[in-house]
């Protein structure tokens, strides 16, 4: 079943945020993933949730996305991440095709 990394980011320091998508962009096909969705403008149809910036990815199963998160690919650019935006990250498994 795929699984979904959802993410809400607040970009603090735009030129490092940018740095930061060029360096996780390999990482996340190098684990089988794909952006889903990636900061495009959000609609808030009910409730008071209103992202600031929303991310999500998909990968082929969960193991997959907690392989990504946790990798030595992607402990650099999630360093860097975590110095210029602040994020709020869950993973989720899908639905079955």
């Amino acid at each position: 079943m795929p699984a979904y990394v959802v993410v809400n980011v607040t970009v603090r320091d735009p030129s490092r945020y940018e740095e930061y998508k060029r360096l996780a962009s390999p990482t996340v096909a190098a684990y089988g993933g794909r952006y889903v969705a990636r900061g495009a403008p959000v609609e808030v149809q009910e409730g008071n949730w209103s992202p600031a910036r929303l991310v999500i990815l998909e990968f082929p199963d969960l193991d997959r996305a907690r392989a990504w998160w946790s990798s030595p690919e992607y402990a650099g650019a999630k360093a860097l991440r975590q110095t210029c935006a602040d994020t709020q990250l869950v993973i989720t498994e899908g639905l079955p095709d």
